[in-house]
């Protein structure tokens, strides 16, 4: 049995707000957004991004369209220093991007931060310090006067410093952490005082940054904090009033956007919630949860899964199969009923209506995924059993998404047929979907290679028969064997993953590549299959089923 609550945990008391305005309250636009996937996000993965992922994720961020990006805690990190100074020196930060670096309360440190961000154009300085009585009485013994005065000196020596830098403009940003489990009297006083000492005006811009830093109450409590907040703050016009939740209590999303409504002008947050403990809130999600009320959300998730991706390569951690909008499975129904719904609702649809599918809350090609594998037949007999037959008696392992994307092909067949599908007649259908396209006359009829040494890499000459047999021998470049294939083909395919299995044991054992390819401007991706006893003949091959697929795919939607 669970410990009598009552006796070992208080709920946070709510804030005196009789007259609140936020519940009646509609929002309009989009917030201000703030990633901090490469500081707050960085500092919750098992490890740590190195400095090649972290660009990365940081120009994936900048191609999202994030105008703030919180880039590191420099006064800390000598690879969070480093990749500071190299946005700033190679000039990789675009003039409509804000970076911004996080610091505590300390001399040392914050002297060491306004030197890692010296010669930027605009910076916001991000500083912190804990607020909450536990961490006043327990962490730091001090207290709230004290707490006010050291904001007072600190705000005040960093004015100092970056007066001597009069190149960059400097917004400071004060944060006072566990916000949500402090007084209110307590946190005003804090930021008032952060407000009055940085002079806060038309020319000296600040943020006011309130965080969830434990997540602790209901939604509708952290943003009646908000609104008594947001009616008392000192020079308020000149303050730019934001958010940081976490997701302790699961409920990040709803305070982000009860906080809104209250009065909140900018959210902070990662892609896909990543974060300490439960995570941050999460920006893809909140974003795309205005999409649907018709907001613009001021951010690029058109190729959602491409965004994925990106962020699951940089921080090794995998978007759950259901996380909203962005799971492998969360456009796919498995119940009879809701299958029947989508359906219809998808045979009323016109192109010039508002969007009215049932169970659907978001067209799925809106963000760039496909309507292949929405109605589906249920796990038990669809995706699981298909996935164990082929594994189990042709050695086939598929990709996740490939599992995905071959179950809606063999629910096409069960739907035709009404009958059960065996083993083999699964196995029938794989090759006719992923070998025969190349086999046949599809126009990528492979009909030998040949391999060389170049400057760029590895360059290929590809011999391939067109639908009339007649042979065709195309040159490619690249990095490597798959791109140097791609490029033979001269067409604008990107490939999104590769893998490759061994059917079998021994040195006759037959090699399988699999390759995920996309198309710039096509929804959705579509897997290519090589088999050969040479790996890299079997690599060749799956660039060019790929290609086939999408070449057969187009021709039959056109």
């Amino acid at each position: 049995m669970l410990a009598d609550p009552s006796r070992k945990y208080r709920p946070v008391s709510p804030v005196n707000l009789a007259d609140r305005q936020w519940p009646s309250r509609t929002l309009t636009q989009a917030p201000v957004w703030l990633s901090t996937d490469l500081r707050d996000g960085n500092q919750a993965l098992f490890e740590p991004m190195n400095r090649e992922r972290k660009l990365h994720l940081f120009h994936e961020l900048v191609r999202i369209g994030f105008k703030e990006i919180e880039i590191g805690f420099p006064a800390a990190s000598r690879t969070d220093f480093e990749i500071v100074r190299h946005l700033i020196e190679a000039d990789q930060i675009p003039e409509d991007v804000t970076p911004m670096v996080m610091t505590q309360l300390r001399d040392d440190l914050i002297t060491e931060t306004v030197r890692s961000v010296a010669g930027a154009r605009r910076v916001i300085v991000h500083v912190y310090n804990a607020i909450a009585p536990a961490w006043r009485d327990i962490v730091f013994g001090m207290s709230v006067p004290q707490m006010i005065e050291m904001v007072e000196r600190h705000i005040g020596l960093l004015k100092q410093l970056t007066a001597d830098h009069p190149g960059t403009e400097w917004v400071l940003q004060y944060s006072p952490e566990t916000f949500n489990m402090a007084e209110p009297d307590v946190a005003l006083a804090m930021c008032n005082a952060a407000i009055r000492v940085w002079d806060a005006g038309p020319l000296r811009p600040m943020i006011v940054n309130l965080p969830t830093t434990v997540e602790v109450s209901t939604a509708n409590v952290f943003a009646d904090q908000i609104e008594w907040m947001d009616r008392r703050l000192e020079r308020r016009e000149h303050v730019v009033l934001s958010v940081h939740p976490h997701n302790d209590r699961g409920t990040g999303v709803a305070c982000a956007e009860q906080a809104m409504l209250a009065g909140a002008q900018r959210v902070e947050g990662c892609l896909f919630g990543n974060g300490e403990r439960s995570g941050n809130v999460d920006i893809v999600t909140l974003a795309l949860n205005l999409y649907t009320q018709g907001i613009a959300p001021g951010l690029d998730f058109s190729d959602i899964a491409a965004v994925a991706r990106v962020a699951e390569e940089c921080t090794a951690l995998p978007v759950h199969p259901r996380h909203p909008y962005v799971g492998d499975l969360v456009f796919t129904a498995f119940s009879g009923s809701h299958q029947d719904a989508i359906a219809k609702g998808f045979d009323a649809q016109q192109a010039d209506m508002p969007w009215r599918v049932p169970y659907l809350p978001v067209d799925p090609q809106d963000l760039g995924r496909t309507y292949d594998s929405i109605v589906r037949v249920n796990s038990q007999s669809g995706k699981g059993g298909i996935a164990f037959l082929l594994q189990r008696d042709h050695g086939i392992t598929m990709p996740r998404r490939m599992q995905v994307e071959f179950s809606s092909v063999v629910q096409a067949l069960a739907d035709t047929s009404e009958t059960e599908l065996s083993s083999e007649q699964i196995w029938e259908l794989f090759e006719s979907t992923y070998f025969a396209l190349i086999r046949e006359q599809s126009g990528f009829t492979y009909r030998g290679h040949r391999l060389y040494e170049h400057a760029d890499g590895q360059g290929i000459t590809l011999d391939i028969a067109d639908a009339n047999g007649n042979i065709n021998t195309v040159e490619g470049t690249g990095k490597g064997l798959i791109s140097a294939t791609v490029a033979a083909l001269g067409l604008p395919l990107r490939i999104d993953s590769y893998e490759e299995r061994s059917l079998g044991a021994g040195s006759d054992a037959e090699a399988l590549a699999i390759v995920e390819a996309a198309i710039p401007g096509v929804p959705g991706s579509r897997f290519g299959v090589g088999r050969h006893l040479n790996i890299v003949t079997a690599s060749v091959l799956a660039v060019l089923s790929a290609a086939a697929r999408f070449s057969i795919l187009n021709e039959a939607a056109s």
